[in-house]
């Protein structure tokens, strides 16, 4: 049986290592030098929508309506499967199971990662470090619950995984912990909802966001240990509201 789980295991982590590979062989893009945010519509005709895109995160969040917002409640008690450098984050891959329902739709987590500073702002205020956890449907439309961490007390769940995140492009570590993902949401689920994209290349928009109002906090050590790790920045710049609503 350990065998077979030694065999099973390796053969995840170089399917992985393949898929982290081949994003590297896709049109390089970046947060420095000429290929930073304002260029990714320009790199190529599959990243156009981040320079026309009409729907494009982040954004400041400054004015909201006031609605009847449903209660978010994820069940994330799955477990984390590995932790991955992909060249422009760190992301935690997580093992199924792990739900949350929307719109009366049924999202899985697939995975969580970092952005330091934040991408969104709160009354136009930026903060060290973003969480974005990204669900998945059955038809693979996207919803990304996302979490300001605000400088102050070290947080423990991120210490858990913190010193060993993997340092270079396409490193990818063995990560199991239990329902970490549940244990880095804030007790308080109240939320900005609004439509956007993704942040990153093809800036795919049709994305449900909801960054949530409480913050939780980070140490300073910590924030410069993934600045470090990420070389730096790795945000987007804000982008236009335009006709967007967005709600609380």
């Amino acid at each position: 049986m350990k065998k077979i789980t030694s065999v099973l295991l390796a053969s995840t982590m170089m399917l992985l290592a393949n898929n982290t590979a081949d994003k590297n062989k896709d049109i390089h893009w970046g947060y420095t030098g000429h290929v930073t945010p304002d260029a990714w519509g320009k790199l190529s005709e599959k990243y156009r929508e981040c320079g026309t895109g009409l729907n494009q995160s982040p954004i400041n969040i400054t004015h909201s309506i006031h609605g009847n917002l449903a209660a978010l409640s994820p069940y994330y008690t799955s477990s984390s499967n590995f932790i991955v450098d992909n060249g422009h984050t760190v992301q935690v891959n997580m093992a199924k199971g792990g739900t949350v329902v929307i719109d009366d739709i049924t999202f899985e987590l697939k995975q969580f990662h970092f952005h330091a500073p934040s991408e969104n702002h709160i009354e136009g205020k930026a903060f060290p470090l973003e969480g974005h956890f990204v669900n998945l449907d059955k038809d693979g439309n996207i919803a990304v619950l996302a979490i300001m961490f605000e400088e102050g007390e070290e947080n423990k769940e991120l210490a858990k995984f913190w010193n060993t995140m993997p340092t270079k492009a396409g490193e990818i570590k063995v990560l199991e912990l239990p329902k970490i993902a549940n244990a880095l949401l804030p007790k308080d689920k109240h939320y900005y909802r609004f439509n956007g994209s993704l942040t990153t290349p093809p800036c795919t928009e049709g994305v449900r966001w909801f960054v949530f109002k409480e913050t939780l906090t980070i140490s300073k050590e910590q924030v410069a240990k993934f600045h470090t790790v990420v070389h730096g920045n790795n945000n987007r710049p804000i982008q236009p509201i335009d006709a967007r609503i967005i709600v609380d």
